[in-house]
């Protein structure tokens, strides 16, 4: 079972092709000394004491949260005509989406929106804005899209509206609006501007400037002493320092994030990863995910714990947390936020189910990921010239994640394209971290 976690890589340098025996053979040495180097470098960096004390800490986020929503609640039931009571709901509702992983908080949260729009006619910025946030959420990108452009009309508040439109161009990939929008709020002493660039920079490849520019911002964030900026910039540079192979300072800044907040789900999962992925003790990241999924209910958790429990060979457990989290993504409230993880999972089982899925995904987004995905159904149904053929129009020199990586190497096997494969195998094994174990027993097979 292939679990994604999505993580970007650095653009693969281009390789250069030789009949020079000698060469070859000097090749040869190198990749297995480097392979070498990356089984014995691997050292224990986690120790349960950093953090023990975080998974079963109580959770006062929730309690101030609920208590936010119960005041204004009992505000707008006093005050029905205060439809700016709505708003706060919403805020409140959201708060909890991201606190617990229920989406019934974000569908809340979403109907006080429409509410509170359809109340101004739809005519404030500020409430278009915080509905297109929400759809953004909810994987609704056209929708949310239709909002910014009301409120780039608006013209209030525009530089806000800008780098929302920013990020929505980038999940429909549209990337040269999304650039065009970037260049309209350049500011190196903006925290929102930094954090974009950031992503604009991995998302072109350059990993280095990624971290550069995410350095810039968590600093912003420290010096304004705003935690929950400091906990966003914290898990995110954690990711990028992961993705680049450092996997100490990873760790280190996921520890800080749940300094922050002891209930920090995804510093947690980052942690569960390092300690799987990194150190092979499955046994250790599968205590830490059980104690998050106790009260947070996002079902890609249970897709982790089925990877972590194939490598254990437990094939009890793996088909269990499979069927908890076929049986969480039943509820229609998730609409279309999870069907990259189950058209990978169906490709396995149900190429022409994946199929269908993997369109209707193009046409909500189309991204080098989402082709992608269309072009993997199509190989694990058998279409291997069809697989190549949208690999190549629409995926190729486009997107750098590893996942993506993988099945355009699988890709170029099955069509017996044995120079595409040889440097893409090279990249890969590179990125067996970020893949994880499984995925690397798979791409030494390549």
């Amino acid at each position: 079972m292939l679990l994604a976690l999505y993580f970007f890589t650095q653009k693969p340098r281009k390789q250069t092709k030789t009949n020079n025996m000698k060469t070859k053979i000097f090749t040869l040495l190198i990749t297995v000394f480097l392979l070498g180097c990356n089984t014995e470098s691997k050292k224990q960096i986690s120790n349960p004491e950093d953090y023990n004390a975080y998974l079963n800490s109580e959770n006062k986020n929730l309690k101030t949260a609920q208590d936010e929503l119960a005041f204004w609640e009992n505000k707008l039931e006093a005050t029905p005509n205060q439809f700016p009571y709505l708003a706060k709901k919403a805020s409140a509702e959201t708060q909890l989406f991201g606190i617990t992983g229920d989406i019934q908080h974000l569908i809340n949260a979403e109907n006080y929106l429409i509410e509170v729009n359809k109340t101004t006619n739809y005519n404030e910025a500020g409430y278009l804005r915080a509905l297109a946030r929400n759809y953004i959420s909810q994987h609704r990108f056209k929708e949310a899209l239709l909002l910014l452009k009301k409120a780039e009309t608006n013209g209030e508040n525009l530089a806000g509206t800008q780098k929302m439109l920013f990020d929505v161009h980038m999940e429909l990939g549209n990337n040269d609006k999304a650039k065009h929008y970037l260049e309209q709020v350049v500011d190196l002493n903006s925290f929102d501007y930094l954090i974009r660039t950031a992503k604009w920079n991995d998302h072109k490849g350059n990993l280095d400037a990624a971290i550069k520019y995410m350095e810039q911002a968590m600093a912003k964030t420290e010096s304004s002493k705003i935690k929950s900026s400091m906990q966003w910039s914290y898990t995110n540079i954690a990711d990028f320092y992961g993705h680049d192979g450092q996997i100490q300072k990873s760790y280190n800044y996921f520890l800080k994030a749940l300094e922050l907040n002891p209930n920090d789900a995804y510093a947690k999962k980052g942690i569960a990863w390092i300690i799987y992925s990194y150190e092979r003790n499955p046994e250790e990241a599968l205590r830490i995910l059980n104690t998050i999924t106790t009260n947070y209910k996002a079902p890609d958790y249970y897709l982790l714990k089925a990877e972590i429990a194939e490598f254990m060979k437990d094939e009890t457990a793996n088909t269990k947390y499979l069927s908890q989290y076929k049986e969480a993504v039943k509820d229609s409230n998730y609409g279309d936020m999870y069907n990259a993880y189950n058209i990978e999972l169906l490709a396995e089982t149900n190429p022409d189910s994946a199929l269908v899925l993997s369109k209707k995904e193009i046409e909500n987004r189309a991204t080098a990921q989402t082709y992608d995905l269309l072009s993997w159904a199509h190989l694990q149904k058998g279409n291997t010239a069809e697989a190549l053929k949208i690999a190549k129009e629409h995926v190729v020199n486009k997107t750098y994640e590893p996942t993506v990586l993988y099945h355009l190497a699988e890709i170029y096997k099955a069509n017996n394209m044995e120079d595409e494969l040889k440097p893409l195998k090279e990249e890969l094994l590179g990125a067996s971290y970020e893949l994880g174990p499984i995925m690397e027993t798979k791409i030494k097979q390549l």
